[in-house]
């Protein structure tokens, strides 16, 4: 069955669904350290939340979560990738995977999952900044989702 979604106003959302986000927003924001916890203070059963908690997200927070793939051609010196790892890491992005190649004729090929919800820039800024970065000899973005 094909997953179909809809956007409704908050006030007509029944409570068990309103309750969900808040305990969401609780583990999220660091308020509430266990589902236990969260739970109790929100004032909604435990299978209630694990019930609802895949299936409502917040529109803003939809929007927000985004994983890009990045394929870079690296020259083969020591550092080249860790300063990659950490430009990625300064702008916000969150490395989720690294795939890299054995190194061929002085170049190797480095695929990168990359969680960009938090990045404090354009993607296109950032892959700039990378190809900025001596060693490296080409970035390109080969999916988003």
């Amino acid at each position: 069955m094909k997953e179909r979604y809809y956007l409704a106003r908050e006030d007509i959302l029944p409570e068990a669904i309103l309750k969900t986000l808040h305990v969401k927003e609780l583990l999220a924001g660091g308020q509430a350290k266990t589902v236990n916890e969260a739970v109790a203070i929100a004032g909604i059963s435990r299978s209630a939340f694990y019930k609802y908690k895949d299936g409502i997200h917040q529109v803003n927070q939809l929007d927000r979560e985004r994983l890009v793939t990045l394929s870079l051609l690296l020259e083969h010196r020591a550092g080249i990738l860790f300063k990659v790892l950490g430009l990625i890491a300064e702008s916000g992005g969150n490395v989720l995977t690294i795939n890299q190649s054995i190194p061929l004729q002085g170049t190797a090929n480095v695929v990168l999952s990359v969680e960009t919800s938090r990045l404090h820039e354009e993607l296109g800024r950032l892959t700039a900044s990378l190809e900025s970065v001596a060693g490296v000899s080409r970035v390109v973005v080969i999916g988003q989702g």
